[in-house]
């Protein structure tokens, strides 16, 4: 049923011809003051589904946050359907832009996005919607929204992680039997403000639309999604993350330079290196969800706390191998005590047994000593023997130094290639290719 008829409002002139009602009086006869026009019955009432066609304009784009995973977006929703009982052909223009105030006038789809935590309309400096109707009946709605939306994330490749974050325009209370949303045209659907960037990522070109339709106990509900992909940039965790864990790693190397006897400066210079590397595996954890998986950034931060540790550990092995010519040669010395005291206790048994013998106990003039007899080394051949063991001990612990300046930094290299190959190549070729 059509608000006016070809001849209403139409006055004839001196002439006959037709006259233009005043736009006051047109106005009340589109929105039904004077044709009985009820906003709460749909077009096509008990009819064919109304098709609503959508489109939105993304006018900012940004605070994307890993720790509640969802994104805010700044959006012009635009939607377009046909309502017969507004079609007119009294007013000479094409169409006519009302005061958004008339919305209530007129029946509007019942729109809301399925995945949204928050949203607000703008109304600076007045309400930032539009209305125009077309001489067929054709409506055009549009309004600004901020939207806050739920952006559920995989973090496994983070800080090299390519997200997907969707965007579903949803019908609330009426089932595909009386509305449809569909998307316009594929190049026109979603639309981009020129020069739009964001601070961590880039917001690629493909946009993935597609159709979400719903089903509840209450029936089935039109539903319309689009994918926006977000490329992480990494130039931020280069700087603050990697690259100064890769120097606190190098910096943990100077150690296998530094004299072995200089204790407290290779134990303080290990020790810093190990604290700095726990607080900044600890930062690097700040601003990300407790997740129950192994980020890319997490097995950076563990390898390089171990590399670090393990050269802390590296001069207590210097140390306790430097330091076993001591324990050696006390060793030694016990030894040899006993020995004596063996010695002097068979003496001591042997003379008493040989008590009252006399001359026949004693040894003749040139006789040589028996055989059994225990004497001590020299006082310079035991100083000798001492420094000859000294020398090959501290020299095995200068070859573990010696060899730790090459295995730590090939080992660390070879993780760097196995990890910038594994994540940055491999991973991010997968990642493309998921549909």
């Amino acid at each position: 049923m059509q608000l006016v008829s070809g001849r209403e409002g139409i006055k004839a002139g001196s002439r006959g011809s037709p006259k233009p009602m005043s736009p006051s009086d047109f106005l009340d006869k589109l929105m039904g003051r004077t044709s009985g026009y009820d906003a709460r019955i749909r077009p096509n009432f008990k009819g064919p589904p109304v098709n609503v066609t959508c489109n939105i304009f993304i006018n900012s784009f940004g605070s994307v946050t890993e720790t509640t995973m969802d994104y805010r977006v700044n959006v012009f929703l635009r939607q377009q359907w046909n309502d017969p009982r507004l079609a007119y052909r009294e007013y000479p223009d094409d169409s006519l832009d009302l005061d958004p105030s008339m919305l209530d006038s007129i029946w509007k789809p019942d729109l809301f996005f399925a995945n949204e935590k928050g949203a607000n309309f703008h109304e600076v400096t007045t309400d930032n919607k539009l209305l125009r109707i077309f001489k067929n009946g054709n409506v055009l709605y549009s309004i600004r929204l901020t939207l806050i939306l739920s952006c559920p994330m995989d973090l496994k490749n983070f800080p090299m992680d390519i997200q997907t974050c969707t965007m579903q325009l949803e019908s609330f209370g009426y089932t595909m039997n009386d509305l449809i949303f569909e998307w316009l045209e594929e190049q026109e659907a979603v639309q981009v403000a020129e020069g739009l960037t964001l601070p961590q990522f880039i917001l690629r070109d493909e946009k993935d639309l597609g159709y979400c339709t719903k089903y509840y106990n209450t029936g089935k509900f039109t539903c319309i999604e689009v994918k926006f992909h977000l490329e992480r940039q990494m130039g931020y965790y280069l700087i603050q993350m990697y690259i100064p864990s890769l120097l606190i790693v190098i910096l943990s190397w100077v150690s296998f330079w530094i004299n072995m006897d200089a204790a407290p400066a290779r134990v303080g210079l290990g020790i810093t290196t190990v604290l700095t590397m726990t607080t900044q595996s600890a930062g690097s954890r700040a601003s990300l969800p407790k997740v129950s998986y192994v980020k890319a950034i997490d097995i950076w931060m563990a390898v390089c706390l171990l590399f670090v540790f393990a050269a802390l550990l590296e001069y207590a092995a210097v140390n306790f191998v430097s330091r076993q010519h001591k324990e050696f040669m006390r060793l030694r010395r016990r030894q040899r005590r006993q020995r004596m005291e063996e010695e002097l206790s068979r003496e001591s048994r042997f003379y008493l047994r040989g008590y009252g013998l006399g001359q026949c106990l004693q040894p003749k003039e040139g006789a040589v000593e028996a055989p059994g007899v225990y004497s001590p080394p020299p006082a310079g051949a035991a100083l000798r023997e001492g420094e000859n063991l000294r020398r090959r001990y501290i020299d095995r612990a200068k070859r573990i130094d010696t060899v730790s300046r090459a295995v730590f930094p090939f080992t660390f290299l070879v993780f760097n290639i196995f990890y910038w190959v594994v994540y940055k190549v491999l991973r991010s070729e997968d990642i493309h290719l998921v549909p």
